[in-house]
């Protein structure tokens, strides 16, 4: 059964909007607390989300950058916004259709049905899963998963891209305005600070898998895979 996550500040909305996927036979979550959005999110981990851009403290564009963070399941927008502009921002952080209120709940499980079959059904790119194996690492990009040995660590989509570069550029270095160009669209708009804080977050996921100095910094360059600290776990 497909998941669709609601997020969604007016009730009368969201609860119009659940009864009427759940008739179609989807799974559907409501979120009711806007301030944890994401959390909600990764425990829920919908196949496609509704997605509000007026939302407390938040507003949905935000919400939608923190979601493609962690994944690239379908996002629709839903706002009463009908300015162009506010179309072309939805697309711009990372959705994937834009409903203007009010609509027609059939509108909606229209687009909901289309976006599920060009992501995962019969419209979707039928190809294998990419993997990538390097010095007894395995890397699955789909799964978000990296593996050493018997021993398994979930990343985020960011920490995956690093790694992906990582082991791209072995045994060269992927210096760090590559990777910058890689995890964000327009580099001027990151604080030199990010790119250090994601490399912190991927060495704790390598510590998590028994080996904490793979990846090396080399000053003024960046950063590359420390070849003798994969190869010590393998023997």
């Amino acid at each position: 059964m497909q998941k669709i996550m609601i997020i969604e500040d007016d009730p009368k909305i969201a609860e119009h909007l659940q009864s009427y996927l759940l008739k179609y036979g989807y799974d559907v979550k409501v979120v009711e607390d806007f301030l944890r959005v994401l959390n909600a999110f990764t425990e829920y981990q919908p196949d496609l989300v509704l997605l509000d851009i007026n939302l407390p403290s938040y507003d949905g564009y935000y919400w939608c950058r923190q979601i493609r963070k962690e994944s690239i399941c379908p996002v629709i927008f839903l706002s009463a916004r009908i300015g162009e502009m506010d179309q072309v921002m939805a697309l711009e952080n990372g959705g994937d259709d834009y409903i203007t209120k009010p609509f027609h709940a059939e509108v909606v499980v229209a687009k909901v049905r289309s976006q599920l079959r060009r992501a995962y059904g019969e419209y979707a790119v039928q190809r294998e899963e990419r993997v990538l194996t390097k010095e007894g690492l395995t890397l699955y990009l789909e799964r978000l998963e990296l593996t050493v040995a018997d021993k398994t660590a979930s990343l985020s989509k960011k920490e995956a891209d690093i790694i992906e570069s990582l082991l791209e550029r072995y045994p060269r270095i992927a210096g760090r305005e590559d990777l910058l160009e890689k995890l964000w669209d327009d580099q001027a708009y990151v604080d030199e600070n990010t790119l250090n804080v994601n490399i912190a977050r991927v060495r704790k996921k390598f510590q998590e898998l028994g080996l904490p100095d793979a990846v090396e910094t080399v000053r003024g360059a960046g950063y590359r895979l420390n070849v003798s600290s994969l190869k010590g776990e393998e023997q």
